[in-house]
């Protein structure tokens, strides 16, 4: 493919961060905004805005920290690729560059969970990241992506697991779990 590397974007994280939503790679939409979920037909912001109380329409660092005030972290699996369009599919396998998840790790190790915004976020992450000693627990939430098509509703109920994990996340011993 002789298309231009792609860059993606800088965490959003905090030290008080202690989940992790990973997404795979930025939409062209999203890369053009410099802006995570850019695209108005993803879902993200619409569920997230539901689970947390903030208005899906609010400036962008106004969610930002709407998720960083409630212990939300966000980035993607890859830091760069090459692709046309924004599908998955149309990511070039031959140049995945994978973010540097020790470095997160270690910088923020109140982060104990990680869930996958998609299958595509987790079999990448599994694949060039690996699980290695991290003490975390993961958890693959259906995509936000428009391209996902599910019945109304479905996906925000699955994304409410994060609520649940931000509540246990507060309570003693409940790091390390897998599911």
């Amino acid at each position: 493919m002789t298309t231009p590397l792609l860059r993606g974007f800088p965490p959003v994280v905090d030290d008080d961060a202690k989940v992790l939503i990973l997404g795979s790679f930025p939409s062209t939409q999203s890369l053009a905004a410099h802006q995570y979920y850019a695209n108005p037909r993803n879902a993200f912001w619409q569920i997230t805005s539901e689970l947390f109380g903030f208005d899906p329409n609010a400036p962008y660092d106004v969610r930002l920290a709407a998720l960083r005030c409630h212990g939300v972290s966000l980035w993607d699996v890859l830091q760069a690729c090459r692709r046309i369009g924004s599908a998955d599919s149309a990511i070039d396998p031959k140049s995945l560059v994978v973010n540097n998840f020790d470095d997160l790790f270690a910088n923020y190790p109140t982060i104990t969970r990680v869930y996958f915004n998609g299958a595509k976020a987790a079999e990448l992450f599994r694949r060039l990241a690996g699980e290695r000693d991290w003490p975390l627990d993961y958890r693959r939430l259906p995509s936000t992506s428009p391209a996902h098509v599910m019945a109304p509703g479905a996906k925000l109920a699955a994304w409410q697991a994060i609520l649940a994990s931000i509540a246990s996340a507060a309570q003693p011993g409940e790091a390390g779990r897998r599911e």
